[in-house]
């Protein structure tokens, strides 16, 4: 199966540094204080409205620094097809501020009309490889741009599935020109929650086109009749240790590619988050050296 429709290359090329989500909250400390950061990742739909102060604060911090954006509602999974008011206001917006990275989930979230608030999983079977391969190649059309793709967090599993999620996600990329946006937090999390080898995962999405990695923290949630518990991906926290170590193996795997850390609840000072993107741009700066 192949409909690639010749995606535009990623704008950029984004310097293989961390980057941090913007926050209302963190508007005016960020125009004040300039900080070193690599770049910001908006998500899309919080900035789909006409006009506001929320797109004048965009279009000032996109004077200064490369913008990423992560849409969480095209809902590429869903089998009723794309909503085509939807891709045309991520498209206005992609082409106003013209962001380095545009990427999407590997999800459903519209049924029927219904917008469900949340990311679904799929079934990994050829049927659903073809609706979702569609979907990415008609908005890679639409917007004009390569889109990255993320892995999803899981916590459960489809019966029908007859692929691997690591093979579904190469042939996505293969059969579409899309990227990957390679998710370790969630990475961490669904093999945990399934018992598989975090680093099997990663070694066989070793011909992917990795263009983005994110990083978050995650919560641990322990249940009487579960006493292993289940890894939440909640993005509540600090980036746990073990996730830490799963980046840098993924790091030398892959290359450093531009990293964000994801912090969407319980958000916290701005000194904090970047404290946390520090401690990637470390690592990342650390595997340039040992790769030159």
């Amino acid at each position: 199966m192949s409909i690639a429709s010749s995606p535009s290359p990623l704008r950029g090329p984004l310097p293989p540094r961390a980057g941090i989500g913007l926050k209302a909250e963190h508007y005016d400390e960020i125009l004040e204080t300039r900080p070193d950061i690599g770049f910001f990742e908006v998500h899309t739909e919080n900035y789909m409205g006409a006009g506001g102060a929320p797109r004048r604060y965009l279009s000032e911090i996109a004077r200064h620094y490369p913008l990423s954006m992560h849409g969480v509602g095209l809902s590429l999974g869903s089998a009723d097809g794309l909503d085509a008011k939807h891709l045309a206001r991520k498209a206005e917006l992609v082409n106003t501020h013209d962001p380095v990275l545009v990427s999407e989930h590997l999800s459903w979230s519209i049924a029927g009309g219904a917008y469900l608030n949340d990311l679904l999983p799929l079934p990994y079977t050829e049927d659903s490889l073809a609706v979702i391969a569609a979907h990415v190649a008609q908005a890679q059309d639409h917007l004009g741009r390569r889109l990255l793709i993320e892995n999803p967090s899981t916590y459960l599993r489809f019966r029908d599935s007859t692929l691997p999620e690591t093979e579904f996600l190469n042939r996505l990329c293969e059969a579409t020109g899309c990227g990957l946006l390679l998710d370790v937090n969630n990475v961490y999390v669904s093999a945990w929650n399934h018992d598989f080898d975090p680093d099997d995962y990663l070694f066989a999405l070793r011909h992917a086109p990795v263009g983005e990695f994110h990083l978050a923290g995650h919560h641990h949630a322990l249940f009487d009749d579960h006493p292993r518990g289940l890894r939440i991906d909640d993005h509540g926290s600090p980036v746990r240790p073990e996730v830490w170590d799963l980046f840098v193996r993924a790091v030398d795997l892959f290359g450093p590619r531009p990293t964000l850390i994801e912090w969407d609840s319980d958000v916290p000072g701005l000194d904090v988050w970047l404290a946390e993107a520090a401690r990637a741009d470390a690592l990342l700066a650390g595997a340039s050296r040992d790769a030159a």
